[in-house]
C-alpha cells in the first residue's frame, strides 16, 4: 500500500475515532448529572473508556498526519493490545453465556428461568449481596412490575403476553408455588403453595418486595445479562475485523513512515 493512501486512511479513521472519543466523554459527563444511582455508576468506567479511546485516536492521528515513526509504534502497540483484549472478552462471553435457558410452562406463553442452570460466573455475581443490592434498586425505580396492570388489563392478556425474563421472574412467584392471580400483580398468597421452594415464601404483593429476593429474579436477570453479553460479543467481533484492518493498514504507515524518514 502506498505511503499518501496509508496515511489518509489512518488519518482520516483515528479523526472519527476522536469525534467517538469525545461523544463518550459527554455521554459520560450526561451521566453523571441524573439523580439515579443505576446511571451513575457507570460514570466513571464510560468517561475512562472515552479518554483511552480519545488518546489512542490522537497518537495514530498525530503518527499518521506528521509521519512520526515513534508514535505510529506507540499506535501500533496500543492497537495490538486492543485486538487481544477484544478477543479475549470475546471468547470468554460466548463461554459464560453458553448455559441457560427457558423453561415453558403450561398455561401461560412466556418462559421462566432457574438460576442453576447458568454459569457459575453470572451466580457469582448475581448472588453477590452488594451487586444484588445495587440491582434490586435499579428494579424499584424501573417499575415495571407496577407497571404490568397498566399494559395487561385481564388475565387472559396477561398469560399470553411476551414477558421480558426480568418481568417474568422479579414481578411474580414462580408457577410451581400455585399461587391464584387475581391481575397482572397481585396473588391470593392465602392459598397453600404447593412447592417447598423459598421463592415462594418471599414472595409478596407489596410492590417494593414481590419477588426481588427470589431465585428466580435472579435468574431472569442472569437470562437478561446473556442476551446482552450475546449482543457485545457479536459487535466485538464485527469490531476485531474492523481493527484487524486498520491494524494492517497501520503497519503499512508505519512502515512507509520509517521509509521515509531513513532516506532524508
Amino acid at each position: 500500500m502506498s505511503t499518501g493512501t496509508s496515511t489518509f486512511v489512518i488519518r482520516w479513521f483515528n479523526f472519527l475515532i476522536m469525534i467517538l472519543g469525545v461523544g463518550v466523554i459527554c455521554f459520560g459527563v450526561w451521566m453523571s448529572t441524573r439523580h439515579d444511582q443505576c446511571h451513575r455508576t457507570l460514570t466513571v468506567p464510560v468517561m475512562c473508556l472515552g479518554a483511552v479511546i480519545l488518546l489512542i485516536s490522537l497518537v495514530g492521528f498525530v503518527g499518521a498526519l506528521k509521519n512520526i515513526t515513534f508514535l505510529l509504534w506507540v499506535y501500533l502497540v496500543l492497537l495490538l493490545l486492543i485486538l487481544v483484549a477484544i478477543l479475549a472478552f470475546t471468547v470468554l462471553a460466548f463461554i459464560i453465556t453458553n448455559n441457560g435457558s427457558g423453561h415453558a410452562v403450561s398455561g401461560i406463553r412466556f418462559k421462566e428461568y432457574h438460576l442453576q442452570d447458568y454459569s457459575i460466573w453470572f451466580l457469582k455475581e448475581i448472588n453477590n449481596t452488594k451487586n444484588w443490592g445495587r440491582l434490586k434498586s435499579c428494579f424499584l425505580m424501573s417499575e415495571d412490575c407496577n407497571n404490568l396492570p397498566k399494559k395487561y388489563k385481564t388475565l387472559k392478556e396477561f398469560k399470553s403476553a411476551e414477558l421480558t425474563p426480568i418481568e417474568a421472574g422479579c414481578c411474580r412467584p414462580p408457577s410451581e408455588c400455585g399461587y391464584p392471580a387475581i391481575n397482572a400483580s397481585f396473588y391470593d398468597l392465602s392459598y397453600h403453595p404447593t412447592s417447598t421452594s423459598k421463592d415462594c415464601k418471599l414472595y409478596k404483593n407489596a410492590q417494593n418486595v414481590k419477588c426481588y429476593d427470589c431465585d428466580s429474579c435472579k435468574a431472569g436477570v442472569a437470562q437478561y445479562m446473556k442476551a446482552e453479553w450475546r449482543i457485545v460479543a457479536v459487535l466485538n467481533l464485527i469490531l476485531f475485523v474492523i481493527l484487524a484492518a486498520v491494524y494492517f493498514v497501520a503497519c503499512c504507515a508505519r512502515r512507509n513512515a520509517s521509509t521515509e524518514n531513513s532516506s532524508k
